[in-house]
């Protein structure tokens, strides 16, 4: 059973930072890519970032230069470092977790930014 837990969620005024976590555990094999969606209310879930094994990241334009993400292959974890936030990332985030077998979801963890 694979499992992934979020963390680091919460409330923020306008320009403050939040690190979200996400852990892998359970039978989880071959991690490729690791990732971070986001799906505000009314709207579609969307792409925010992306980080490879070998680390290689890419992100959404909307998140360029505000948002950093790692991750630490040892531990099967990764991470989002938001800083400058507005009240228009305020959304639900999810982990994504893409192995050589399989595509694995986290729960999701709300993030909102007030004004």
């Amino acid at each position: 059973q694979v499992q992934l837990v979020e963390s680091g969620g919460g409330l923020v005024q306008a320009g403050g930072s939040l690190r979200l976590s996400c852990a892998a555990s359970g039978s989880i094999f071959g991690i490729n890519a690791m990732g971070w969606y986001r799906q505000a209310p009314g709207k579609q879930r969307e792409y925010v970032a992306g980080i490879t094994r070998g680390g290689r990241t890419s992100y959404a334009d909307s998140v360029k230069g505000r948002f950093t993400i790692s991750r630490d292959n040892a531990k099967d974890t990764v991470y989002l470092q938001m800083n400058s936030l507005k009240p228009e990332d305020t959304a639900v985030y999810y982990c994504n977790v893409v192995t050589t077998r399989d595509d694995y979801w986290g729960q999701g963890t709300q993030v909102t930014v007030s004004s």
